[in-house]
């Protein structure tokens, strides 16, 4: 899943929805690149989106992780570990992987529809995040998911601190209260999870997770060591549920505001195995209308709608010479409503992703994942949960939202496009 985004130090760090609207009006008067501030260029059409995102030799992924590794005496990981840390992961996120265990996915989404209370207003998207975390800690670590479920989501939650909007921007090496308590939960969750490594690689039993691909010995690379294993999980850990739940949230939503396309993904549904551990792959590929409402939902709403990059060499994009140095934000909010990609790109249709010119693979209309060397690595996975989620929730409910005139949630920005306090009512389907 892909990080939220880190942008630039200094006032820019100050981006909100006030900028979001700045980000549109650019698009509408300023071109397909224009230059918001010296030093910092903004691509808000879909082909300089695709290319800044495909050029990562000009504009390269700005190395600021929310989880740096722990300081040690060995030091840093050499490129070499990085490179074998990365195929590793690859090897339990790649979609053949995620199509094999779409049976050990399903049940967490099944349970999440099952326990939602019925018939009352209620803040849905804490409980979206608990279910997919227990969706996505369990596909990383199987049955050691509920020791380092807990530790999960309290890197979860010193991730919220650290992205939280902020009057001081602080240097990188200074100890605020923040940082020290991402440290403390870092720490923490690499202690619960180091006897787990060290018991599958003493018991030869590694296991057909994504931690058993990463402790599997690489015929380039051999073993992985312990420190870098520890170093990368929190991460990814953390990304298994934060960005997909932002996403939840407006798929949700446009359930609750578009009934006739939740009846159409509640008929998909019912074909589902009543038992949830039975579903396949196959079970998912034949859910083609739901898996187009969630890829409709995070073209019109991205939950990462803005990625940084950093050039790093004076080159060419569109009409503008960037000088090496320069920031360029990347927006798929306003990429995946360019009306040359997409028909009425304001407008909710799902049906536009079902034949051939809607197809996510052409170059830049849907970016919701990144694309090129670093795009998601979990899109898979995240594509399976959020699938099986609005299958299973649509089966069994009606959706809606409080009555008034004011929506029931605030848009945020900061730390990505969600839904914060977003409050819908389930009704059982008769």
């Amino acid at each position: 899943m892909n990080e939220p985004p880190r942008l630039p130090e200094g006032s820019f760090a100050a981006w909100s929805r006030d900028r979001l609207a700045l980000a549109c009006r650019g698009a509408d008067e300023c071109g397909d690149v224009w230059q918001l501030e010296p030093g910092i260029y903004v691509a808000s059409a879909a082909g300089p989106c695709e290319a800044v995102l495909h050029r990562a030799q000009d504009f390269a992924r700005a190395s600021s992780p929310l989880f740096p590794p722990l300081k040690r005496s060995s030091g840093a990981p050499t490129s070499e570990e990085r490179a074998h840390a990365h195929a590793a992961r690859m090897r339990g996120l790649r979609p053949q992987a995620v199509a094999a265990r779409i049976g050990e996915i399903a049940p967490g989404a099944a349970r999440f529809a099952d326990r939602w209370p019925t018939g009352r207003d209620v803040e849905i998207l804490p409980l979206v995040r608990d279910a997919l975390a227990g969706i996505g800690v369990r596909y990383l670590f199987s049955e050691d998911a509920p020791t380092l479920l807990p530790f999960a989501s309290q890197l979860f939650l010193a991730r919220e601190l650290l992205v939280r909007p902020s009057r001081w921007v602080w240097p990188r090496w200074m100890p605020t209260p923040a940082r020290r308590f991402r440290t403390r939960q870092q720490v923490a969750f690499t202690d619960a999870l180091r006897p787990i490594v060290r018991r599958r690689r003493s018991s030869g039993r590694l296991g057909d997770d994504m931690l058993g691909q990463m402790l599997q010995p690489s015929s380039h690379y051999g073993l992985l060591p312990e420190e870098v294993i520890l170093d990368t999980l929190p991460g990814i850990t953390v990304a298994t549920f934060e960005t997909p739940s932002r996403a939840a949230g407006w798929i949700l939503l446009h359930l609750a505001r578009y009934p006739q396309a939740a009846d159409r993904v509640a008929t998909e549904a019912a074909l589902l195995p009543a038992d949830p551990a039975a579903t396949t792959s196959t079970h998912l590929d034949s859910l083609r209308y739901t898996q187009a409402l969630v890829r409709e939902v995070l073209r019109l709403h991205p939950p990462s709608w803005l990625l940084t990059r950093h050039a790093t060499r004076q080159t060419q994009l569109a009409d503008y010479t960037i000088d090496a140095g320069s920031t360029i934000l990347v927006c798929p909010y306003t990429a995946q409503r360019d009306a040359r990609e997409h028909s009425e790109p304001d407008q909710f249709q799902p049906e536009r992703w079902l034949d051939h010119s809607g197809s996510p693979a052409k170059p830049g209309v849907f970016l919701s994942f990144g694309t090129g060397p670093h795009g998601c690595e979990g899109a898979a996975l995240a594509m399976a949960m959020l699938t099986l989620l609005t299958a299973q929730t649509a089966r069994r409910y009606r959706l809606g939202e409080p009555p008034g005139p004011e929506p029931g949630y605030q848009v945020t920005t900061f730390g990505g496009l969600a839904t914060v306090g977003l409050r819908l009512r389930a009704t059982l389907r008769s």
